[in-house]
């Protein structure tokens, strides 16, 4: 074979080489074939809430009270639990009546304060607070459902019950104010049995006192209080005459000298 035809030869060899590996090379690695992915890698096919690498997994953390909040309410817990608790008698009529054995209410709790209406601050004074023990846990369980149903709402404003033995509350032993200012020499014509006390309507702005004007009440939380109140059996609940709180009639009464608290008494056995 002449030496032209075997130039030719392998110069198509050549050739045919040259289109085989160009061919494997577009089939390998064309604009068409999709990167590779490893288990990690984000599947933008599929839908739904994103899967976290355990180095990105958000962190699940509880809510603990801060411990400033924990000591606080161990300190309410102490002081509540310090009530001396034994039966009660109320003799007598709630205008003309003596308490037997009755129980004084804490200071403070952790659904409730007290709150001196002559000295107009918080707490009361310790025998301005004694009632039967029927109503004392009437009013700790109203404070506590209270504030269980409304976790951000102030806690119950307790004013006068009565006096460690009732009898006379009158303005002899100070007359309460309203609004914080005076509304004459008047006192408590009732109170004198242990089976009345008052509760100052919870405030808008959800501080621990009583209201200085009718726009500071809330007026939701009030009726919700009178409505607890009745449910609990109460006889009587009186409210302001200028509040639009109501209920049963022959329960839920308008009073004067009550815009700024509702008295609420329990019915004698």
């Amino acid at each position: 074979m002449s030496s032209g035809r075997w130039l030719a030869l392998l110069l198509g060899v050549v050739l045919i080489a040259a289109v085989a590996a160009l061919v494997r090379t577009q089939g390998s690695s064309g604009p068409t074939s999709d990167p590779p992915r490893t288990e990690s890698s984000p599947d933008p096919s599929v839908t739904g809430p994103a899967r976290h690498t355990p180095a990105e997994q958000p962190a699940r953390v509880g809510r603990p009270e801060p411990t400033s909040e924990r000591r606080r309410l161990a300190r309410l817990r102490r002081i509540q639990s310090r009530i001396d608790w034994r039966p009660s008698r109320a003799e007598g009529t709630v205008n003309a009546g003596r308490l037997v054995d009755g129980v004084k209410l804490s200071p403070e709790g952790v659904h409730f304060i007290t709150w001196d209406p002559v000295e107009w601050r918080s707490p009361n004074r310790p025998w301005r607070r004694h009632g039967t023990d029927r109503l004392i846990r009437t009013i700790l369980e109203v404070a506590r459902e209270h504030r269980r149903a409304h976790p951000k709402a102030p806690r119950l404003t307790v004013g006068d019950i009565s006096r460690p033995e009732g009898g006379g509350f009158d303005a002899r032993f100070g007359a309460p104010l309203e609004f914080g200012r005076d509304r004459g020499e008047v006192g408590h014509v009732s109170h004198q049995s242990g089976l009345d006390v008052d509760v100052y309507y919870p405030r808008r702005d959800r501080r621990e006192r009583a209201p200085d004007s009718l726009a500071d009440i809330n007026l939701a939380l009030a009726q919700d209080l009178v409505d607890r109140f009745v449910a609990a059996g109460a006889e009587f609940v009186f409210v302001g005459p200028r509040t639009p709180l109501g209920g049963p009639p022959e329960v839920v009464q308008p009073l004067d000298r009550h815009d700024d608290h509702l008295h609420v008494r329990l019915p004698a056995l």
